[in-house]
C-alpha cells in the first residue's frame, strides 16, 4: 500500500511438456500475449509514480526524522504489511478468481465485503497485540499508526480489486498516480506540523491512501451490475482460508529479518536496511507488478476456458518476459548502487551497499517469480493450500538465516537471510507447480537476458566510472541511460521480429486510442 515500503517470437525455449516441438502457437494465445504486454504497459505507469512517490519520501523523510523514527515508520509498514496480507490480502486473490471479468454484480461485492469488514476487524485486534510486542516502549503511538495503515489498505485495495476486475486498465493507472502524489504530499505536510515523528508521517501516508480509495470506490461501485454472487461463502472461504494459512505460514518470509534487527540492534539499524531495501526493491517490483495485475485475471480465464496446456504456455511468457526485464534491471541496480545511494540517502545510511543490493535484488526476482509466475499455477488450479508449503519454507529459511547471520552481521545479515528465504520458497513452489502443469523454461531466452543483463550492468558502470568526480547525479544519470541504450539496443537485435511486430501493434493501438 505505501509509497515508501518504500528469440524471434515473443518467447523462446522448449515448449510446454506434452506439446510437439515446433508447433505451431495457437492464434488466441498470441492475443493473450499481446494483451499481456499491453496490460503492463498500461498498468506501468500509474506503479511507476508511485515508486517515484515513495523514492522522493525515502528522500524526504531520511532527512526530516531521525534514523529511530524512520526505523519505526518502517515497523509500521512491516507490522501492517505482515498483518493485512494474512487478514485481508487473501480476499482480493478469492475475489480476482471467482467473481469474474468485466461485469461484476453487486451481490458478488455485497458478499465479499462483509467478509472484508470482518477479517479487518480482526486484523485490528491483532495489531493491537502485536505492536505491544514489537515496540513496547511506544506501543499506543505504533498500534494507532498501524491500525490506520491497516483501515486504509483494506479500502484501498477492495476499490482497486473491483477496477481490476471490470479490466478498467487505465483508471486503475490514473488511480494509483492519485494515491502516489497523496501519499507523498500529505506525510511531508504531516511531518512539518509535527516535526520528527513517524506517527505524524504514517498518519499522513494512511489518509492519502483512505482518500485515493474512496475516490476508486466511487468509480467502481459506478460500473457494477445488477444480479447475485457468482459464489457461495462455503466456496470463497474453501479458497480464502489456504490463503489466510499460507500468510500466517509465511508471516517471516519477506519482514522477519526487519523484526530481528529491531530486537538484535535498535530501529536505527531497521531504518539502514529498510532504505537499502526500499531502493533495491522499487524498479523490480514495478515491474514484476505491472505484469501480475493484468497477468493473472489472463492465467486463470486461459485455465478455465483453454486448458492447462494453454495456461501453462502463458505462464511460460510471463516468466521470460519478466526475466527479460528484471535481470537487466538487477544488474544495471548493482552497477550504479554506490552513486544511487550517494544521491539519494544521508551519509549515515550508507555502509556495504553492493553485497546488500545483490542480495536484495536476487532475492525480490525470487519472491517475484514464486508469487506471480508459479503461484498463479497453483492458483489457476484452486488449490492455495501448497502455497502453505511455499511459504512455509521460505519463513524457515529467512527466520534461520536471520538468527544465523543478523547477530554477527546486522544488516548484511538480514539481507542475506531474506535472499536465502525467497531462494527457499521459489525451490518449493516451483516443484509443487510442475507437480501440477509443467511450465516449459525458456532457458535460451533466459541465458540471452543474462548476457543482456551482463551488458546493461557493464556498460552503466564504466560510463558511471567515466564521470567519475562529478556531481553522483550526472554520473547515476549517464550510467542510467547508456545501461537502457545497451538494453534496448540488444534486445532489438536478438529479438527483431518480436520488436518490430509489437512496436507497430502498439503504435496502432495508440493512434486508435
Amino acid at each position: 500500500m505505501p509509497a515508501f515500503t518504500l528469440s524471434d517470437q515473443f518467447a523462446v525455449g522448449r515448449p510446454a511438456r506434452g506439446l510437439k516441438v515446433g508447433a505451431a502457437e495457437p492464434q488466441p494465445a498470441l492475443g493473450r500475449l499481446w494483451r499481456l504486454l499491453r496490460s503492463t504497459l498500461i498498468y506501468a505507469p500509474g506503479l511507476l509514480l508511485t515508486r517515484i512517490s515513495g523514492l522522493l519520501l525515502l528522500v524526504v523523510a531520511t532527512r526530516l526524522v531521525n534514523q529511530t523514527e524512520f526505523g519505526l515508520l518502517t515497523l509500521v509498514v512491516t507490522v501492517g504489511e505482515l498483518t493485512d496480507v494474512a487478514m485481508t490480502n487473501w480476499l482480493r486473490i478469492a475475489l480476482l478468481r471467482l467473481g469474474g471479468k468485466t461485469h461484476v454484480s453487486r451481490g458478488t461485492l455485497w458478499l465479499a465485503g462483509r467478509v472484508l469488514v470482518g477479517t479487518t476487524l480482526l486484523a485490528l485486534v491483532v495489531s493491537l497485540a502485536t505492536s505491544r510486542i514489537v515496540v513496547p516502549e511506544r506501543w499506543v503511538e505504533f498500534a494507532v499508526a498501524v491500525s490506520s495503515y491497516l483501515l486504509a489498505s483494506s479500502v484501498n485495495r477492495f476499490a482497486l480489486t473491483v477496477l481490476q476486475m471490470q479490466q478498467k486498465q487505465a483508471t486503475y493507472s490514473l488511480l494509483e498516480f492519485l494515491r502516489a502524489i497523496l501519499q507523498l504530499v500529505l506525510p511531508v505536510g504531516a511531518v512539518m506540523l509535527v516535526p520528527n515523528s513517524f506517527f505524524a508521517m504514517s498518519l499522513g501516508s494512511s489518509v492519502g491512501a483512505l482518500l485515493a480509495g474512496i475516490v476508486a470506490g466511487a468509480i467502481a461501485l459506478g460500473g457494477v451490475t445488477s444480479g447475485p454472487a457468482r459464489f457461495t461463502y462455503r466456496q470463497f472461504f474453501a479458497l480464502g482460508v489456504p490463503l489466510f494459512i499460507m500468510a500466517l505460514v509465511g508471516f517471516g518470509l519477506n519482514s522477519a529479518e526487519r523484526l530481528f534487527l529491531k530486537v538484535y540492534y535498535d530501529a536505527a539499524a531497521v531504518a539502514v536496511f529498510a532504505a537499502t531495501y526500499a531502493l533495491a526493491r522499487q524498479p523490480l517490483d514495478m515491474i514484476a507488478n505491472a505484469m501480475n495485475i493484468g497477468a493473472f485475471p489472463e492465467v486463470v480465464s486461459t485455465f478455465d476456458e483453454d486448458g492447462p496446456q494453454s495456461a501453462a504456455r502463458l505462464v511460460s511468457n510471463m516468466l521470460a518476459l519478466m526475466l527479460r526485464l528484471s535481470l537487466p534491471a538487477a544488474a544495471l541496480l548493482f552497477a550504479l548502487c554506490g552513486d544511487l545511494t550517494t544521491l539519494v540517502l544521508p551519509q549515515n545510511y550508507q555502509g556495504s551497499v553492493q553485497p546488500m543490493f545483490a542480495m536484495i535484488a536476487f532475492a525480490v526476482i525470487a519472491s517475484n517469480l514464486t508469487s506471480f509466475v508459479y503461484g498463479a499455477v497453483i492458483h489457476a488450479h484452486k488449490r492455495p493450500w501448497l502455497l502453505i508449503v511455499a511459504n512455509g519454507a521460505g519463513t524457515v529459511g529467512t527466520i534461520v538465516f536471520s538468527v544465523l547471520l543478523v547477530p554477527s552481521y546486522a544488516e548484511l545479515g538480514a539481507a542475506a537471510a531474506l535472499a536465502a528465504g525467497s531462494i527457499a520458497a521459489l525451490i518449493a513452489c516451483f516443484v509443487l507447480a510442475e507437480r501440477l502443469t509443467p511450465v516449459s523454461v525458456p532457458w535460451r531466452d533466459i541465458g540471452t537476458s543474462v548476457i543482456i543483463a551482463l551488458a546493461t550492468g557493464a556498460s552503466g558502470a564504466l560510463v558511471s566510472a567515466g564521470l567519475s568526480g562529478t556531481w553522483p547525479l550526472l554520473k547515476l544519470a549517464g550510467g542510467g541511460l547508456a545501461g537502457g541504450t545497451v538494453f534496448l539496443v540488444l534486445n532489438s537485435l536478438i529479438h527483431p521480429t518480436a520488436t518490430r511486430a509489437f512496436a507497430t501493434r502498439l503504435r496502432l493501438r495508440l493512434r486508435g486510442a
